[in-house]
C-alpha cells in the first residue's frame, strides 16, 4: 500500500513535471499553458456531460428496481477522469480522457468488477445487505 501511495503522490507528479518541462522546451511555455487550459476546459465539459448521462442511467436502473452497481462504477470513473483532467499534466490528461470515453471506460469498469469479485471471493472484503426489514 505504501508503494502505491508513494508512486501516486511522488513519482507521477515528478514524471508530469519532467514532461511539462520537456514539452515546454519544444513548443514553448505559452503553448504548453494553452494546451493545459484547453484540456482542462474540454475535460470539464466532458465530465459534466458524461456525469449527467451516468446519473440518468443510475436513475433509470433504480426506477426499474435494479441495483445500479455497473452504473455506479461508471460514475466513479467519470469522477476520477474529471479530477485527472483538472490536474495539470499530460499523463493525467490522457488517463482522464480515457475514463470519459464510454467505450474505454467500460474496460476500466470491467477491471474494477473483476477486482471486486476476487476480493469478495477471497474473503478480503465482506458484503452485507440491508433490506430495511427487521
Amino acid at each position: 500500500m505504501f508503494l502505491k501511495l508513494f508512486s501516486l503522490f511522488l513519482v507521477i507528479p515528478l514524471v508530469e513535471l519532467f514532461l511539462l518541462l520537456k514539452i515546454s522546451g519544444i513548443i514553448g511555455p505559452v503553448n504548453t499553458v494553452l494546451i493545459i487550459l484547453i484540456t482542462a476546459t474540454i475535460g470539464a465539459y466532458l465530465a459534466k456531460s458524461q456525469g449527467f448521462l451516468v446519473l440518468r442511467q443510475i436513475q433509470n436502473a433504480t426506477g426499474q428496481g435494479h441495483m445500479p452497481g455497473n452504473e455506479l462504477l461508471h460514475g466513479l470513473f467519470v469522477l476520477i477522469g474529471g479530477f485527472a483532467l483538472l490536474t495539470p499534466g499530460f499523463l493525467t490528461d490522457l488517463a482522464g480522457f480515457s475514463m470519459l470515453v464510454p467505450q474505454i471506460r467500460e474496460i476500466y469498469v470491467g477491471l474494477a468488477r473483476e477486482m471486486i469479485r476476487r476480493k469478495l471471493q477471497s474473503g478480503q472484503w465482506k458484503m452485507k445487505m440491508y433490506t430495511g426489514f427487521n
